[in-house]
């Protein structure tokens, strides 16, 4: 039985992949560093060698036929594979841990313990990009991540870490103002920083019916950690992770009135390619990891 990779140049399927990946013969070309010409010689030297069509060539744009579209994903998988081999075997990159989390997540638990990583691994510097985006581990310049969900992801390894849930947080002062905060009711007269719809869900899990529409909110922002700070700068009470402001409120500089939580669906987890768990920086960094969430307090 003939071997059909043997007739075919493996730089024809990588300009392939690369234009079925991108949408675009153009920008496959910027991304190889070859012309768009090559690319589409490239593209129609393959189709001939399958004899049938792999794109449709439209005014501005091209868009895979359903033959493209499955050797799209094979090709696609196939040269993930090969990527992560050839960096596995060669080891680049292999200084420095690229990981991508949440605004929050990373100032408030990742970013103060991240220093205790680097000092167990000196010859591997770590650079921590914190962004509110899905980022594509597979086809992106980013090694882990660090995220909310439920860890099922297409061609991700996931290890669970922690729940994703608020819970209200002040200041002791703010607490003794208002009375104490004996009952989750005592907090419908607090001033509240946070979404509204926040509040009232987690009101329902608290048991408290929520008398209707309510003043405004001191003040809502993007992330938990503005708003916290807020609270922690006496403005009110504010919705946050006992987990994530864990340190704040050991030390006593915030207060968790109330044990209901909100939970927000899913929770915390390490995630990185299937394909990529074997390589050393990343064993090394699940493992240190996952020794630090089984030193978190129960």
């Amino acid at each position: 039985m003939s071997d059909s990779l043997a007739t075919i140049p493996l730089s024809a399927i990588r300009v392939f992949e690369a234009a079925a990946r991108l949408k675009s013969f153009t920008r496959a070309a910027e991304e190889l560093g070859v012309t768009q010409a090559a690319v589409s010689w490239q593209v129609k030297a393959l189709e001939r060698r399958l004899d049938q069509a792999l794109f449709q060539r439209l005014p501005r744009e091209v868009v895979l036929t359903p033959a493209g579209e499955r050797l799209a994903r094979a090709a696609g998988e196939a040269v993930n594979l090969l990527r992560a081999a050839l960096d596995d075997l060669t080891e680049t990159g292999e200084g420095v841990l690229a990981v991508t989390t949440m605004q929050t997540l990373a100032t408030q638990w990742l970013a103060p313990r991240i220093g205790a990583f680097q000092v167990a691994h000196p010859k591997l510097a770590v650079r921590l990009e914190a962004s509110s985006r899905l980022v594509d581990l597979i086809h992106e310049n980013l090694d882990v991540a660090v995220r909310g969900g439920y860890g099922d992801w297409p061609g991700i390894e996931a290890h669970y870490l922690f729940p994703s849930e608020q819970t209200p947080l002040c200041t002791p002062q703010m607490r003794e103002s208002l009375g104490g905060l004996e009952r989750p009711e005592d907090l419908l007269a607090a001033p509240r920083i946070g979404s509204p719809d926040e509040w009232a869900t987690w009101f329902h899990f608290a048991g408290v019916a929520t008398p209707g529409p309510s003043a405004p909110p001191r003040l809502m922002a993007d992330t938990q950690t503005l708003e916290v700070a807020s609270a922690l700068a006496g403005q009110g009470v504010a919705l946050g992770s006992p987990i994530l402001f864990q340190t704040e409120i050991a030390a006593g500089r915030l207060v968790r009135p109330f044990k209901a939580t909100m939970p927000l669906g899913g929770g915390y987890w390490l995630a990185y390619p299937k394909d990529r768990r074997r390589s050393a920086k990343i064993v090394a960094f699940r493992d240190w990891l996952l020794a630090c969430v089984a030193d978190l307090p129960e």
